[in-house]
């Protein structure tokens, strides 16, 4: 019964080697199965590896487009930096140009004394006297010849515009004390005139000290009257002239002084009989207020400044275009690169 068995199994190994023998190609294509098998679970890998090199791709046109942006922003503050440079230059010569009036104010309590020349012609000198605190004492014998209390000095020059008229003039000290309110009241008479108006010429300058101590009065009296105007008042009146001083600072350095006037006149009542023809005239000059009048040009144009202007512009324009030049090295750079890695990826898949 055993050796039966043996003999049937026996023979079904046989026809197994066989049917193995005949059909070698059934293993190798599940062979072949199995290793497409395993290359399919392996495809995801390269299909990473192919989307890598787009996203490093995205990542460097990001980096050129920020990086040409950037370019331009520095591109446009250049521009703007040479337009500020261009306003700075226009702004300094223009303010070389025009400078402005500078006003300042000194306040004093006693001035020089100024010089007031006085032409009268005809008209005589009656009184001359100093007063204090706006206050003048009324008139005891008007017309009549009174005290002559005043520094005065008369002198005759040549009319500088003429030359060949000569001309009178009596030079009288005007006040000094401006905080006790001086005053100098002068009293004038003319005996008749052919006139239709009648008035007396006055003069102020600066300093009576300085005419006194001139060795050629006559000259300084011409370049007075040359450079000075002159004024009136009228007879019959009593005028108030209130003086202010203004200084003005040449660009050489010179400086020249201007008198500004407030006048104010009173009509006077003669109270007494006298000829029609005969008139009197009265004036008074004070000190308006404490304070001279400095005008001077300044030039408010700083070199100092606009050199700082200037030096940070042009800093800040050298940073840009150093910026601009490593910019465009660094794109030339990545650029180069970009086609070194497409070079290689052609050439690995050739």
């Amino acid at each position: 019964m055993l050796r039966p068995e043996v003999s049937a199994s026996y023979q079904e190994l046989s026809e197994d080697v066989e049917r193995v023998s005949e059909n070698p190609t059934d293993e190798r294509g599940g062979e072949m199965e199995v290793q497409e098998d395993a290359s399919s679970i392996i495809l995801p890998e390269s299909e990473l590896g192919t989307t890598a090199p787009s996203l490093r791709f995205s990542k460097t046109c990001l980096k050129n487009v920020f990086s040409v942006i950037l370019l331009f922003v520095y591109l446009l503050l250049m521009a703007v930096a040479v337009f500020l440079v261009y306003q700075t230059i226009s702004d300094f010569r223009e303010k070389l140009k025009h400078p402005v009036m500078s006003v300042s104010y000194k306040e004093v309590s006693l001035y020089d004394a100024p010089g007031i020349a006085f032409y009268p012609g005809k008209a005589q000198l009656l009184s001359c006297k100093h007063h204090y605190y706006d206050h003048i004492p009324p008139l005891i014998n008007p017309g009549q010849p009174g005290d002559i209390e005043c520094t005065t000095q008369r002198i005759n020059y040549t009319d500088p515009f003429t030359n060949q008229t000569m001309k009178y003039a009596l030079v009288v000290q005007g006040p000094r004390d401006v905080k006790k309110k001086e005053v100098v009241f002068l009293q004038f008479h003319l005996n008749g005139t052919d006139q239709d108006f009648s008035a007396i010429d006055y003069l102020l300058f600066s300093s009576f000290q300085e005419f006194m101590n001139s060795p050629e009065k006559a000259a300084f009296m011409k370049d007075c009257e040359s450079s000075y105007s002159s004024w009136k008042f009228s007879g019959g009146f009593r005028t108030w002239v209130k003086m202010s001083l203004v200084k003005t600072k040449e660009e050489d350095g010179s400086e020249t002084v201007e008198f500004k006037q407030e006048t104010s006149v009173v009509t006077y009542i003669d109270q007494t009989i006298k000829p029609r023809s005969d008139q009197l005239f009265f004036v008074v000059f004070e000190w308006k207020d404490p304070f001279i009048q400095t005008v001077q040009d300044i030039v408010t144009a700083n070199p100092w400044n606009t050199i700082a202007l200037l030096c940070g512009i042009f800093l800040a324009l050298f940073k840009a275009a150093d910026f601009a030049k490593l910019s465009v090295k660094w794109m030339i750079k990545i650029r180069k690169r970009h086609l070194k890695r497409k070079s290689q990826v052609m050439n690995h898949i050739n």
